[in-house]
């Protein structure tokens, strides 16, 4: 009778019916993936607070948050979305900065018109080149990624893969193969206003391509086309980091949402809600895993750290020639000689309290901290600058946060799970974004070890899978 029992336990399991001692067992047919750029974790609870019949609060009735969890350092665009999607972080992808991959720029300066909302997708002529078997040949940015991704071991499956994001460089999550999606949509960022209402208006061109992918369609000014609705799908919402950015927060407690940053969180939570009535009305909802990860994190939170340094003071601090430096709310130097490091530092130290630093990484100090050797890996930087939480590296005065850096402002982030058959659970044990990447493979049934990046940094699917 005992073995009977134990049996029928174990049928029950394998049809992923019951959670056993709080792990999902489900194989879902469907993972939708969404990054709202620059929502913190401390932003969920706070707007839970403002909004409690919110999508959000009913997604996370039947769900798991992930309280603290953080993004990848640096905590640009591009490193963010790889560490979701390869279980990987900078020093295994190579992709560090959005500007910045082994030296070279691969951002939207690679489209035939930037100004452009669909601006015709990357010029070939504008691509780095490289030698390739002897050739001098454009490398495009999935090129650049050095390990595979999921929407790659997806699509090698035969199934369905589309993408949503603001740069047609998002190419990258293609992976190196360059197979990864059926669709990818890139309407072009950058031919908007930097406004909370424009970047709403910008955001629903991704929410209508995912409620038009659940229908089996494919938008318009897409490339490549779909056969059926996709198994993994997804993209970002942008106008929460817009907000941000231009009109901030009133406080670091209690209700801290200016009106503008509290419009973009409603639109997110009602874009939200169309995609799960539209996977309710096919059908579909209980055989989704929806993911929300943010790329991001914005810093400061609190808007009486804000303040400005000029980039080119840090630079010129350095003493040094410079290859290349690229800054925000950090700075990454590449120095012409390593042999000039020394004096780099020496000199940015007395420096310190005019930039505002709080720390320089470099030395053996990059590899002890997980960044990575420069004088073996070009995608390295020579030198790291942090500066004080909340301090910018700009002159722009048309910004009042940025990320970028290594704060917990920028990189603790919102992270949560949910289906209808999970049960209400926070998990407030240190996780990372990374480990999304394997958490969606296990959800569809492949084996998480078919990522490289998950093989290399040992990366464990997130709790509760």
């Amino acid at each position: 009778m005992l073995a009977r029992t134990v049996t029928f336990k174990l049928a029950i399991l394998a049809a992923g019916l019951v959670q056993a001692g709080g792990v999902s067992a489900k194989v879902y047919k469907h993972v939708a993936t969404f990054s709202v750029d620059g929502l913190h974790s401390s932003d969920v609870g706070k707007y839970l607070a403002v909004r409690p019949q919110s999508t959000i609060a009913k997604l996370l009735n039947t769900g798991f948050e992930y309280t603290d969890t953080f993004t990848s350092a640096p905590s640009d665009s591009f490193p963010g979305t790889l560490a979701q999607f390869t279980g990987a972080l900078p020093r295994t992808t190579g992709v560090w900065y959005d500007d910045i991959w082994d030296r070279i720029e691969l951002d939207e300066t690679l489209d035939f018109n930037l100004t452009e909302l669909f601006s015709g997708g990357i010029n070939p002529a504008n691509l780095p080149k490289a030698l390739v078997n002897g050739k001098c040949t454009g490398v495009f940015p999935h090129q650049r990624v050095r390990v595979n991704t999921v929407w790659e071991v997806v699509h090698s499956k035969g199934k369905d893969t589309a993408y949503a994001d603001k740069h047609p460089a998002y190419d990258l999550v293609r992976g190196p193969s360059g197979k990864g999606l059926s669709v990818g949509y890139f309407p072009e960022i950058a031919s908007q206003a930097n406004t909370v209402d424009a970047t709403i208006a910008y955001d629903q061109l991704h929410v209508d391509a995912f409620l038009d992918w659940l229908d089996g369609k494919t938008p318009a000014n897409s490339e490549g086309s779909l056969k059926t609705v996709p198994t993994l799908f997804g993209g970002n919402f942008q106008s929460v980091s817009v907000g941000q950015k231009t009109v901030g927060y009133l406080n670091a407690s209690g209700n801290p949402f200016t009106p503008e940053l509290l419009k973009a969180l409603d639109f997110v939570d009602a874009s939200l809600g169309k995609v799960v009535a539209k996977l309710e009305s096919k059908s579909l909802l209980d055989d989704t895993l929806i993911i929300v990860a943010s790329k991001h994190g914005q810093a400061p939170i609190d808007p009486t750290k804000f303040g400005e340094v000029d980039p080119a003071a840090v630079v010129n601090a350095t003493g040094v020639p410079l290859l290349f430096a690229t800054t925000d709310d950090i700075a990454l130097l590449f120095m012409e000689s390593q042999r000039d490091l020394d004096k780099a530092v020496d000199s940015l130290n007395r420096n310190r309290k005019a930039l505002k630093i709080s720390d320089i990484i470099s030395g053996p100090r990059l590899t002890q901290l997980g960044f990575g050797d420069p004088k073996t890996d070009p995608a390295v930087p020579d030198i790291i600058v942090t500066p004080e939480v909340g301090i910018i590296y700009t002159t722009s005065k048309a910004k009042i946060a940025e990320h970028g850096g290594l704060s917990d402002d920028d990189r603790k982030v919102a992270c949560f799970v949910s289906n209808p058959q999970l049960k209400k659970r926070k998990f407030s044990q240190k996780l990372q974004t990374k480990q999304v990447a394997p958490t969606i493979l296990k959800a569809l049934g492949f084996d998480p070890s078919d990522l490289k990046g998950v093989v290399i940094e040992r990366t464990e699917p997130l709790p509760g899978f």
